[in-house]
């Protein structure tokens, strides 16, 4: 199933022949009930008054395949399988080529005339039920095209309804996500995010239900102490690892990886942040990002920080401080090999108790290393601050 679903979250921006292959190799029944699993994940919950059941007829040259969707206010919109034959308020038409673009392809995309729509096609026997059913299918609609459409929701709302606590708790960072992640979004992008939350029963997951929300079509990984393999679900799972365990997190990283995002919001032990930081960062893709919260515990020192104004070497933020060194070796160490984030880190963006670092080749000079004071005096006695 994984290996389909990469697929599928790449065939969304893909030629129509790609999509015509991925079908024949995979089969249009497994890659349409991946398909509807979306759909039934991203629609809103109905509000009409009395049930409605709409049918999505999906074509793929000659084949020709009919889901029918279950709506009743006020509950999760389900797919409706073997039951007896009811009667139908809407009848959608559209290519599973089409269906593909309109789940996991780009919100800038052509969004009308992909398919056909056909309201109450057949008529009541009693026609007092009319005005009802009209308002009743109208409803059920709106609710099912949200899971035929691209999420567009607000991270600090999505964190909110999810039951992280990137927002509005102890933390502000859904802003900072949003600015860093908007070149990602609508990209398909795989995330790992170390912690997955959850005590006395509860199994968390809060965060990866909203990477997966907001990331269309990302792959959400999480990591955890503890079997949270519960949560599992399309496009979500749960690993177990120890964050403190360098062997076990690259062996990890070598299965799933590469990432384009990982997020540490483990144990925040400042041992276990840089553990995870040279175990993982080398499994980031190039212009993704490697993220660091919750630094605050760099001043703890129970937690293996350093009490005072300055933090330690080595805390989390000694190991960013190290980092913005490393970003500049070029003009302190021009002559010696470079290590991997001297090499790879472009970027480090620190904001309160959060970190961003990017991964990049680091391959801009500047200055050359032999330019000495006689060369500057032939460049006329100006000086590299000038």
């Amino acid at each position: 199933m994984s290996e389909l679903m990469d697929r599928l979250l790449r065939a969304g921006t893909a030629a129509d022949a790609e999509i015509s292959l991925l079908v024949k190799e995979e089969g249009v029944d497994a890659v349409l009930d991946a398909l509807v699993d979306e759909v039934l994940y991203r629609a809103s919950v109905p509000a009409n008054p009395e049930p409605v059941h709409i049918a999505l007829d999906v074509t793929h040259d000659a084949e020709a395949r009919r889901v029918v969707f279950r709506c009743v206010g006020g509950e999760r919109i389900v797919r409706a399988e073997g039951e007896a034959p009811v009667e139908i308020c809407r009848e959608l038409g559209m290519t599973l080529t089409h269906l593909v673009r309109r789940i996991y392809g780009r919100p800038d995309q052509r969004r009308t005339g992909d398919f056909s729509d056909v309201f109450l096609p057949a008529r009541p026997d009693d026609l007092s039920r009319l005005p009802g059913l009209v308002v009743a299918t109208s409803l059920a609609s709106g609710a099912l095209m949200n899971g035929l459409t691209i999420p567009r929701d607000d991270l600090g709302a999505l964190c909110s309804s999810s039951g992280s606590d990137k927002w509005a708790s102890f933390h502000w960072y859904t802003g900072h996500y949003e600015r860093e992640f908007a070149p990602y979004r609508d990209e398909p992008v795989r995330i790992l995010e170390i912690g997955i939350g959850g005590f006395d029963g509860d199994l968390g997951g809060g965060s990866l239900r909203m990477w997966k929300r907001y990331f269309h079509r990302g792959q959400i990984f999480g990591l955890d102490l503890f079997d949270k393999s519960a949560l599992n679900e399309p496009r979500l799972t749960a690993l177990v690892c120890d964050q403190s365990d360098p062997a076990a997190l690259a062996a990890l990283a070598r299965e799933h990886g590469p990432f384009d995002i990982v997020i540490d919001d483990g144990s925040h032990e400042n041992q276990h942040v840089r553990i995870s930081f040279d175990a993982l960062f080398p499994f980031v893709r190039p212009g993704g990002l490697y993220v660091i919260e919750d630094m605050q515990t760099a001043y703890i020192p129970r937690m293996g920080g350093t009490e005072g104004p300055s933090a330690g070497p080595d805390t989390s933020i000694g190991l960013i401080k190290r980092l913005v060194d490393d970003l500049h070796y070029h003009e302190h160490s021009p002559a010696v090999a470079p290590t991997v984030t001297q090499r790879d880190v472009v970027g480090v963006r620190a904001y309160r108790n959060i970190a961003f670092v990017e991964k990049g080749t680091n391959g801009e000079v500047g200055i050359p290393p032999w330019m000495d004071d006689a060369a500057w005096a032939a460049l006329g006695a100006h000086t590299p601050t000038e």
